[in-house]
């Protein structure tokens, strides 16, 4: 929004030059972004539409400056006869308030000086003196007005209502507009003639034959404007306002200033203002304490100085007593509703930068969360490890959640967006996304994690849980084949899973679908499934136009959570030889390394300190549908040298329950 200072000097005595106004207004939430000659480049925030214009940001600077402001009025001529002219408002609960007048004897031609050097002041664009009139005012005020040609209004009237079913407007823009029966128009005694608060129509508007016109400023609901914007697409800077609140008030003033531009050019001024009111529409009045006003902004700001900052902005007040008053909030500050609000107004007129800068008072002590020292330990290994911290949106598409964890959704009342419908189920639609994301914008290595909250529906009830997911890219992991990738990606899972407690921990292959099937396992531990990983299955992939093979973990960070961190403990190396031993045995394909561990551990040899697969081989000359395995056992005694014979008693235990899984060994 462009903004003259010197249009300002005109209401408002500032002596500051326009870098210290600028700078000053800034400070009181009025943001000045650029200086630009002698032009302001504003930014007003959407809730205070009363200081998108000159008149409004004059007001502002009277507060800060404590200077008087200079009344708006119009110096209009005796009114001849009476207006042989009607409103009516058929819909007062979007139209409250509507202001007419009548001009006769108009002449259509360019605006006069003082228009013109405003206009071109402002970089506005002229077009003739009753249109610019109307533009005029909107600057200079902030309320939106407009002129109809009087002479194109069949049945000497305007009548406020819905549209009709059918109805079509041809507006100023030139385009032809299928009216729908929740838009507001205003219409003469046939058909509508502007769609309200946001665009005149084609057929009635001034032209350089317009003779007689009328003028008019209404009052319109916000939420009948923005549907109507959204509705037909539609953006203008009456709508901008009335969309916000407009100034119930100002429908007469605004409509006076417009004919006193007009009239500069001629014509005669017929008939009294047409006021018709349906409804007042005035904020409430709020309470001001000032305990309330010292508490709040933690400084005395002496009463007389309270009382001038609203003053100036143009609240009434009266004194309650015990240092509280009754505020009227004035009609066009429909943002100030509670006493909260009032004091926000004190405190930036006062001047944020007066206060004093304090530390907040705080009492009782830190609470530490439960499970912190774990997840950060966690963080920090996933850290160490290469994976970067990611953070995805909590909302995803039902289909998408059903699709990978199968669990209900919770779904969102009003959602943004039908792939926003429900909160997620699991960290993995977000997790591929981006990996995706990085993936087609040439980023080939990426490892990413992911700790966050997933929710699903437990019956009536909503479920909530902690989860933790990572992801890796095959080029990230650095794997010579898929068997070696999964590996080291297995390894990463490991090295986090080992700060935990464990009395077990063992792999197996029950996956769910989106994993590949031969490339994935599932980490059970302490006997609780802890975390499914492995290759994304490529259908999978696809689907998600991913262009590198991707490995993915799910993690049940609820149940990890409540595992103790494993805490490092001392053992005395032995000062006895460990003994190893070899067995090679031919396995069916069906048998896994971890059925063959169980083999070996219910034997329950104390002495033997690890049982490992040293190498896998098939093909050759091993048969179809099996492999030959090298497994390797080492015993050791932390009191004695171990005998040859007790070795050999146990390798043979090894022997018979490897074969009592299908094994064949080979001598």
């Amino acid at each position: 929004m462009k903004v003259s200072p010197n249009w300002l000097r005109e209401f408002v005595a500032i002596k500051a030059d326009d870098r210290k106004l600028a700078d000053d207004l800034t400070l009181a939430g009025i943001a000045v972004e650029n200086v630009s000659g002698s032009v302001f480049e504003m930014e007003i925030t959407t809730n205070r539409p009363d200081a998108m214009n000159h008149y409004g940001i004059a007001r502002e600077a009277s507060a800060i400056y404590d200077l008087d402001l200079r009344p708006l009025s119009a110096k209009l001529p005796r009114a001849k006869g009476t207006a042989d002219f009607k409103v009516e408002i058929e819909v007062p609960q979007y139209c409250a308030r509507f202001t007419g007048q009548v001009i006769r004897n108009v002449k259509i031609g360019p605006s006069g000086a003082r228009v013109m050097q405003r206009f071109k002041e402002l970089e506005q664009k002229p077009i003739n003196n009753a249109a610019d009139a109307t533009n005029y005012v909107l600057l200079e005020m902030g309320k939106p007005t407009h002129a109809f040609d009087m002479d194109k209004l069949e049945g000497g009237k305007l009548v406020i209502r819905m549209a009709r079913a059918g109805e079509a407007l041809k507006t100023l823009d030139g385009v032809e507009r299928k009216l729908h029966p929740e838009d507001v128009v205003v219409a003469d005694a046939r058909k509508p003639v502007a769609l309200a608060g946001i665009m005149g129509g084609w057929d009635s508007m001034i032209t350089e034959q317009t003779k007689n016109i009328v003028i008019e400023s209404a009052w319109w609901d916000p939420v009948a404007i923005r549907r109507s914007c959204k509705r037909h697409i539609m953006h203008t800077d009456a709508s901008h306002r009335f969309e916000r609140g407009a100034d119930w008030a100002s429908c007469p003033l605004s409509t006076e200033l417009v004919a006193e531009i007009i009239l500069e050019s001629g014509g005669e001024f017929e008939g009294g203002l047409i006021d018709v009111i349906k409804r007042e529409v005035r904020p409430a009045p709020a309470q001001l304490r000032l305990s309330e006003v010292r508490r709040i902004l933690g400084k005395e700001i002496p009463a007389p100085e309270i009382e001038r900052i609203l003053r100036r902005l143009g609240f009434t007040l009266a004194k309650l007593g015990d240092g509280a008053y009754q505020v009227q909030v004035p009609t066009w500050r429909l943002d100030v509703e509670r006493e909260i609000d009032v004091i926000e107004e004190i405190a930036r007129i006062h001047g944020y930068n007066q206060f004093p800068n304090t530390l907040p008072a705080f009492q009782g002590g830190l609470v530490e969360l439960p499970h912190a020292t774990k997840t950060e330990k966690l963080r920090r290994t996933l850290l160490a490890l290469g994976y970067n911290e990611a953070m995805s949106s909590t909302f995803i598409a039902k289909a998408e959640s059903l699709a990978v964890s199968g669990d209900e959704p919770v779904l969102i009342a009003n959602p943004l967006s039908e792939e926003a419908s429900g909160m997620r189920t699991s960290l993995v639609p977000g997790m591929l996304d981006m990996v995706a994301h990085n993936l087609n914008r040439g980023t080939a290595d990426v490892r990413l994690f992911e700790a966050g909250h997933v929710f699903s529906m437990n019956g009536a009830n909503t479920s909530e849980k902690a989860a933790l997911c990572l992801a890796a890219t095959a080029p990230a992991i650095g794997g010579a084949d898929p068997t070696e990738t999964f590996r080291r990606f297995k390894g990463d899972i490991e090295a986090a899973l080992e700060l935990f407690e464990s009395s077990s921990l063992y792999f197996d292959a029950t996956t769910p679908g989106h994993f590949h099937p031969g490339r994935s396992a599932r980490a059970v531990l302490n006997g609780a499934t802890i975390a499914r990983f492995g290759q994304v299955h490529p259908e999978f992939a696809a689907a998600r136009k991913l262009k590198q093979e991707v490995y993915l973990v799910e993690v049940a960070l609820d149940r990890l959570l409540q595992t103790p961190l494993h805490q490092p403990r001392y053992q005395k190396l032995s000062r006895y030889p460990a003994v190893d031993r070899d067995f090679s045995f031919l396995f069916p394909d069906g048998v896994s390394f971890e059925r063959i561990t169980a083999a070996v551990q219910a034997l329950k040899l104390a002495e033997m300190q690890s049982f490992t697969s040293v190498e896998i081989f098939r093909g050759g000359s091993v048969p179809a549908g099996q492999y030959s395995t090298l497994l390797r056992a080492v015993f050791q005694s932390h009191e004695r040298t171990l005998r040859d014979e007790e070795v050999a008693a146990w390798a043979q235990q090894i022997v018979d329950g490897l074969k009592k899984l299908g094994g064949t060994h080979r001598a």
